[in-house]
């Protein structure tokens, strides 16, 4: 029976390798892709890894296309980014989407914590009685973490929207704000005040947006993060 066990064993460690070997050759596959696709671009090497993960997440090419939805950098996101992550600061995120996409090894590695409080029951709360958007709420509830941290809205345009207003009030400064909410109602024009504003941020033009892209940026700086340091060591 224990040499049956071990059989079994070493066949599910052999299949999840094979697995794992098949994912990374379809994920090659599909960065050659999006790199012949789309040509030239005017990002840098560090950019376009982001913006090239968020087309792997999104089949979208239109977020590598300034006259569309183009992903927009300010001067030190990237940097900013690195400097958090290097001490450990939060990483906020609107949703339960945004939370799940993003790489929980990855986040293991680096020593940071993911927050995310639009199911915390003293927001429901507050929501309830005040009624204001949960996502706005949970930004306000979560403005100790955010100071110094990184924020990932994907999602929620008033989310956004609060974020902004809390560092126009100097209630805390962000080393980075991601702000690529989806939607109809704000979501263009939050992404625009968020441009207006001191904070060093990585978003984009109009309407789309997402959780998913959200996540996959977190991921794509996480990533980078992680191959710099292991290059340092």
């Amino acid at each position: 029976m224990a040499e049956s066990n071990g059989t079994m064993k070493r066949a599910i460690r052999a299949k999840s390798r094979d697995m794992s070997e098949a994912s990374l050759g379809i994920e090659e596959k599909s960065m050659k892709i999006i790199e012949s696709e789309i040509g030239a671009h005017g990002y840098n090497t560090l950019q376009w890894n982001v913006v090239r993960r968020v087309i792997h997440a999104t089949a979208d090419f239109d977020f590598a296309k300034p006259d569309k939805s183009g992903i927009i950098f300010s001067t030190n996101a990237i940097e900013n980014a690195f400097e958090a992550f290097k001490k450990r600061r939060f990483i906020i995120v609107d949703v339960d989407m945004v939370l799940s996409g993003i790489n929980k090894k990855s986040v293991a590695k680096i020593g940071a914590s993911v927050l995310c409080n639009i199911s915390n029951n003293e927001v429901l709360k507050i929501s309830k009685s005040e009624n204001k958007t949960r996502s706005a709420l949970a930004m306000r509830y979560s403005s100790k973490e955010i100071d110094g941290g990184i924020v990932a809205i994907g999602n929620a345009p008033t989310a956004l929207c609060e974020v902004i207003k809390i560092i126009r009030e100097g209630e805390a400064m962000p080393s980075l704000v991601i702000g690529i909410p989806v939607g109809f109602v704000s979501a263009a024009e939050s992404k625009f005040e968020l441009s207006r504003t001191d904070v060093e941020f990585i978003t984009n033009i109009g309407r789309k947006g997402g959780s998913a892209a959200a996540s996959s940026i977190i991921n794509a700086l996480m990533l980078m993060y992680i191959n710099n340091s292991n290059k340092m060591n």
